[in-house]
Order: structure tokens, then C-alpha cells, then sequence
């Protein structure tokens, strides 16, 4: 599990965000801070904090001073930034002080998610270790910043193209077509065309698989998995 703190000056919103986060498979909230203080504090006494949701206003201190001395006493948790500011000067500095994404208020559900999936698909990444080739660091550095879905031509769904790609995500190796339409409910012929878009777009990877007639399957792969 993902282990997350919260923190934001209002109470209300960060028991939402922590709903949000909840409801998201992977992830779990570790606590929940409504100041600067309480926030450096949570940081100290959850060894195993992995993510900090940060909101950039609060009552004693800004959210990136708060990033500024974690990063002072040591702590490399992870950052995001969740807050209303959004002015070029605040996230020009998030991006300086590391933070991995800036989520603007106000945000659905949706927007979050997206947030979290890209984090946790990027944290899968790494921990394989090793070195990588170029077109792997590509791919690592894009995670975050993409977006959750390729553009989409005309007759294709966003929600669809989400059914397929988080068939392709949790899968354990390569789906087919067949597959993925058992996995998400839909036709196969329409399986097969999302898969075709995601690998046209560089977000899947085909893999051939020959049988025992010699004819190969056409399998596909996440490409961070690649």
C-alpha cells in the first residue's frame, strides 16, 4: 500500500481528499494535517510515509516552505500539490522543489485518481531497478505528466480507452483482444480498436505470440512494463 498524508487547512476539504484517496485501490491514508506544524510533525512520526498531498495555503506557513524543510531534515517523501494557487511564480517553484504533479482546486474525483494511478504506475516503474535505455526514461519522465488518456479521434470514449488501459495496467503480462473484451465487458472488435489506439499512441506495446499452427496473436503490454 501507498501510504499517504493529507494536508490541508480546511478541514472539511481534507477529509474529502482523504475519501478520495481511499477510494482509490492502492492507497492509504496515514493521517490528516491542517497546519504546517502538524504536517512536519506527521512527517517525523510515520516512518513508512511514501506520498504528501500538500495544500500550498495554510494558517502558519506555505505549503512549500513546509516541502522545503522536509527536504532540510532529510525526508524524500514524494510530493503533490493540491491547492487553489495557481499562480506561475507557486508552481514554477513546486517544480523546483521536486513536487511530481500540481492538482489545481477545484478537482473531482476523477482528477485526483489520475493523479494517484500516474503515481503509483510511476513508483512500479522504478522499483524495478536496474538501468534503463533511453526510450525507458522517456516513458518514466512522461508518467506523470501525461495525460490519463491518449487524445482521442472522433468515435472513441474516454471512458472506454479507460477500461482497456486499466485492463492493461493490472494485468500480471500481455493481453489479447479477446482478453482484454472479457476483462472490461466490451466486444472484442472494440477491445481490439482502443488497443490499437493506445499503441499508436505509445501508451501500449505489441508483442507477438505464435501457436502451434504458426499464425501469431497480437498481444499487448503496458509500455512502462516493457
Amino acid at each position: 500500500m501507498i501510504e499517504v498524508l493529507v494536508v490541508d487547512d480546511d478541514t472539511r476539504v481534507a477529509r474529502v481528499n482523504a475519501a478520495y484517496v481511499a477510494k482509490v485501490p492502492g492507497f492509504h491514508v496515514a493521517g490528516e494535517a491542517h497546519t504546517a506544524a502538524e504536517a512536519l510533525g506527521l512527517v517525523e512520526e510515520l516512518p513508512h510515509l511514501d506520498l504528501v498531498l500538500m495544500d500550498h495555503y495554510l494558517p502558519d506557513e506555505t505549503g512549500l516552505a513546509v516541502v522545503q524543510e522536509m527536504r532540510r531534515r532529510g525526508h524524500q517523501t514524494d510530493v503533490i500539490m493540491v491547492t487553489a494557487a495557481r499562480d506561475i511564480s507557486t508552481v514554477r517553484a513546486a517544480m523546483r522543489q521536486g513536487a511530481l504533479q500540481y492538482l489545481v482546486k477545484p478537482f473531482a474525483f476523477a482528477g485526483l485518481r489520475t493523479k494517484l494511478e500516474a503515481y503509483a504506475e510511476l513508483r512500479r516503474t522504478l522499483d524495478g531497478g536496474g538501468e534503463a535505455e533511453q526510450a525507458q526514461v522517456d516513458r518514466i519522465f512522461g508518467t506523470l505528466s501525461a495525460s490519463a488518456e491518449p487524445d482521442l479521434p472522433k468515435g472513441h470514449s474516454p471512458p472506454t480507452a479507460g477500461l482497456v488501459r486499466r485492463a492493461l495496467i493490472d494485468a500480471e503480462g500481455p493481453l489479447s483482444a479477446q482478453e482484454v473484451a472479457e476483462e472490461t465487458g466490451l466486444s472484442r472488435q472494440t477491445a481490439q480498436r482502443y488497443l490499437k489506439l493506445l499503441e499508436r499512441t505509445g501508451r501500449a506495446t505489441l508483442t507477438l505470440k505464435y501457436g502451434d499452427a504458426g499464425r501469431p496473436e497480437h498481444r499487448y503490454v503496458w509500455a512502462t512494463r516493457v
